[in-house]
């Protein structure tokens, strides 16, 4: 019998006629994405996605009680509440579009008799071949669907903005009765959206303190490394299940359904200790280069009393050098770069985004949907002709980052990434120093539009070079489409 155990972490939330009525207000995802394209700030638009996503648990009520501290499941009773997002009528068109490799895009699966094993062939993932290893019992991954699939690019694209980090997603298609996968736990929050069918799921508390968020996934574990599960339910189309990272789970089918679910997922390596990594070198260079006291020489004779062999050993010398290290360990913070640390932790960010999904109104207000074409001949309509009276406005807030670096002010955007994951290198822009004023101005402006005449640039033909520069770029939208001459 599916159960949440009795005042576990994972308590079961009945979404009862309120989650049922959301549901069939907005139609399914491909309703509410309708829906969130007329909310103008994209922060508000991935905060509206968030709340959908974990309703009718609140936001706050979650971030206090269960990100990264527990368990969630959340029963619907509306298998309609994820419709739009992807399906296994996708999964085959997908595979009939030719573009689907074993290994790189779908991992073919199984796990029987506690033995975990991949199947993949090599080469193109042929439609007979994969249609026969899931009539045999086999489990089959997709990775990253944002990549085939327009709606879980948007819905990813969206959601992004409010973790900060990127989110990412595989979807897991397994036939009545089996299991595809170990027990093990992740290096990521996990959030599991049961798209069709049912499946039987348990999830173990961390078994360690070493194991509480972990920064890397385990190894598949036996079912005698586990305790009890402190949540087991069978999750049915609709419903929802969240596990922070380190949770162990493990996920099969009943006999009498197959399952199909997305696992949307964020904050790997995004954690205070990822941050120091970055920070910490950087403060030791500062501090190397600007203060005489960490350039200073070691004691000569710290060998005799310092090292593990004379760690049980109590004297003056080895007292004053421990007290040495923490003071320059304490006056180190006063060199850390804290903010180009946090600046280059975004670049990463950036450069892991999907790009963004225009709406039709953003597309026409955009380079993407400017009128350049051949006609009769030759070229037309391709000067872009920005004036100082043209209103702008970022396309998102989340798609920059001004990053000071050594080789000058450079301007990180998401417009040109891929859809798969870093295809593309970094995308960037070197940007005059006192364009910056600019830059922050526009920020600061979103989501309001702007005139290209009070950007803070010196003269009107710089004013009007960077709008134009940067609606080249995708970055920059329009309040009305550009007029040609």
């Amino acid at each position: 019998r599916a159960k949440a155990l009795a005042g576990g972490p994972g308590a079961e939330r009945q979404g009862g006629p309120t989650a049922r009525a959301a549901g069939e207000d907005i139609g399914g995802v491909a309703g509410l994405l309708r829906r969130l394209e007329r909310v103008e700030d994209s922060r508000q638009r991935a905060a509206e996605l968030f709340r959908w996503l974990v309703a009718p648990v609140a936001p706050g009520e979650f971030l206090g009680r269960h990100w990264e501290r527990a368990p969630l499941l959340v029963r619907r009773g509306d298998p309609g509440y994820y419709a739009g997002l992807f399906s296994t009528a996708e999964f085959d068109a997908a595979l009939r579009g030719g573009g689907v490799h074993f290994g790189t895009h779908l991992d073919v699966t199984s796990y029987a008799e506690g033995v975990r094993e991949t199947h993949n062939p090599s080469g193109r993932a042929l439609p007979a071949v994969v249609w026969d290893f899931y009539q045999n019992g086999c489990s089959l991954r997709l990775l990253s669907p944002q990549t085939f699939s327009p709606t879980v690019w948007q819905f990813l694209s969206i959601l992004q903005e409010h973790f900060g980090s990127m989110a990412g997603a595989n979807t897991y298609l397994t036939p009545p009765g089996t299991q595809g996968f170990a027990p093990h736990y992740d290096d990521i929050e996990a959030f599991v959206l049961q798209l069709e069918g049912k499946k039987h799921w348990r999830v173990y508390s961390p078994r360690t303190d070493a194991e509480v968020l972990p920064r890397f996934s385990s190894a598949n574990l036996t079912q005698a490394e586990l305790g009890e599960p402190v949540l087991e339910t069978v999750l049915e189309a609709g419903d929802l299940l969240y596990f922070p990272r380190g949770f162990i789970h493990q996920g099969d089918c009943l006999p009498d359904a197959h399952s199909l679910h997305i696992t949307v997922s964020s904050y790997q390596r995004n954690s205070w200790g990822d941050l120091l990594e970055k920070l910490l070198p950087a403060a030791l260079q500062m501090a190397l280069e600007e203060d005489v006291e960490f350039r200073q020489g070691l004691p000569m004779d710290y060998l005799r009393y310092m090292g593990v062999s004379n760690s049980d050993a109590v004297n003056a010398r080895r007292t004053a050098f421990m007290e040495k290290v923490q003071s320059l360990i304490k006056k180190l913070i006063d060199y850390a770069p804290i903010d180009a640390a946090v600046d280059q932790r975004a670049k990463s960010f950036l450069h892991d985004c999907l790009p963004p999904v225009l709406t039709q109104n953003e597309k026409a207000q955009s380079v993407y949907g400017f009128p350049a074409r051949w006609q009769d001949g030759r070229p037309r309509d391709v000067d872009i002709l920005i004036t100082k009276d043209t209103e702008v406005r970022l396309l998102c807030h989340g798609i920059i980052r001004l990053c000071n670096e050594e080789e000058g002010m450079m301007l990180y955007y998401t417009t040109e990434n891929s859809r798969v994951y870093h295809q593309e290198e970094p995308k960037f822009l070197e940007i005059d120093p006192e364009h910056t004023d600019s830059i922050e101005f526009l920020l600061s402006s979103y989501p309001n539009h702007v005139s290209v005449d009070a950007l803070p640039c010196e003269t009107l033909e710089d004013k009007i070079s960077l709008a134009t520069l940067l609606f080249e770029k995708g970055i920059l939208t329009t309040k009305k489409p550009l007029m040609q001459a």
